[in-house]
């Protein structure tokens, strides 16, 4: 029987790993990651998991050494967090390039300079265009369900892709929240042990990542954005067999008093609950409010998007990243992609906000919301708006 307790977040993350039976684990600390490898290295050294654990000397070894054990067949984990996953850059793109199935948590963080340990999402949003499958958990459940989903997303034959499960970085990591911990049988059911279909043996020799000349250079990136944009039919699947054994479903939109609604607060991560506590009050202050939170970044689920949104008038999206000397935000840069070509598509205001780990209250979320309101019904031209710029 699964059992429910109140933990940190990222323990519990690590308790997932353990139950999904991963075969190596390749680990550098970072904050605020680092408490998720630290017990993973207590669950080894125990005896509760048995695995590999590689402590390695930099991020860019942690990936290296989980693509290594993947190619060989192995099911292989890391997580890392800001700079770090910065510094894994060059490896991310070989990781999905392979088509290696491997699971990694991003702690989110800001990224550098200012050196900044708090939660935003300028790490994750600077690798959104690396290949890789990437899900958003808005609270502790999600992180442990996301992760316990993502080994067999990336695993199924029809994606074998990388996958990375982001949550927000001590606001979301470092939390201890109620968390229902499945038991292992219930984890077996939906988790077979991984069984690749080409790895590296020196008894049956094959070739992985050789030299790509123009001639097949331009086939190999169609076959990965194919395979990433075709993941999301067996994300779907995956949702529909782990609701059926664990009674939690999950969608890569999810809605949030949607009826009636128009206008949309669009977020990701652990923000969204709070913007929900928004929308309460502003419901019931009779204000046609609701929230929609995206949890699958990667492949970009536009179908389910324009569906969630298309009754709304006005959208008021918040980025936690900015792309500077561009149009705002990553999120608001999609949602806008998102919405060109559709008639009557609602009005777009987009905000930066919570940036460097800085407070994103109720209020603010209300603020927003009026701020979207106003700008839509005078139709201002607006790039994007930044909230809570001092001045001086």
């Amino acid at each position: 029987m699964a059992s429910r307790k109140g933990m940190e977040v990222s323990i519990a993350v690590s308790e997932a790993v353990k139950l999904a039976n991963v075969d190596v684990i390749s680990a550098y600390p970072i904050t605020p990651q680092t408490h998720i490898v630290e017990h993973l290295s207590e669950l080894v050294a125990d005896g509760e998991l048995t695995a590999a654990f590689v402590p390695v000397e930099s991020e860019h070894s942690a990936l290296s050494a989980a693509v290594g054990a993947a190619a060989v067949g192995a099911r292989a984990y890391t997580a890392t967090a800001s700079q770090g996953l910065a510094l894994m850059h060059e490896i991310m793109f070989i990781a999905s390039g392979l088509r290696l199935p491997m699971v990694m948590t991003v702690v989110n963080r800001a990224l550098s300079t200012p050196i900044n340990i708090w939660n935003d999402l300028s790490d994750i949003m600077a690798e959104r265009d690396t290949g890789w499958i990437q899900l958003f958990a808005i609270n502790g459940q999600e992180a442990v369900d996301l992760t316990l989903q993502a080994f067999k997303l990336a695993e199924d034959p029809r994606v074998l892709l990388p996958v990375a499960v982001n949550l927000d970085g001590f606001v979301l990591s470092h939390v201890i929240e109620p968390v229902e911990i499945p038991d292992q049988e219930m984890v077996d059911r939906f988790l077979p042990p991984y069984k690749p279909g080409i790895r590296l043996d020196p008894d049956n020799p094959v070739s992985m990542g050789a030299f790509g000349s123009p001639e097949v250079f331009t086939e190999i990136k169609k076959q990965i954005d194919e395979a990433l944009i075709g993941s999301q039919k067996v994300a779907a699947e995956v949702w529909k067999d782990f609701g059926a054994i664990f009674g939690r479903t999950y969608k890569p939109v999810e809605s949030y008093k949607t009826k009636g609604a128009e206008t949309l607060l669009v977020t990701m991560g652990s923000i969204s609950e709070t913007a929900m506590s928004a929308v309460d009050l502003m419901r019931e202050k009779g204000q046609k409010v609701g929230l929609i939170h995206i949890r699958l970044w990667r492949p970009f689920p536009f179908k389910e998007f324009f569906q969630a949104v298309k009754e709304a008038k006005v959208l008021a999206v918040v980025d936690r990243a900015l792309v500077p000397g561009g149009a705002g935000g990553p999120v608001g840069l999609e949602v806008k992609a998102a919405l060109f070509d559709k008639p009557g598509r609602p009005y777009v205001a987009e905000f930066i906000a919570g940036l460097g780990g800085r407070d994103l209250t109720v209020e603010i979320f209300m603020e927003m919301v009026t701020k979207a309101n106003r700008y839509a019904q005078t139709q201002k031209e607006l790039r994007y708006e930044m909230i809570g710029v001092r001045e001086k």
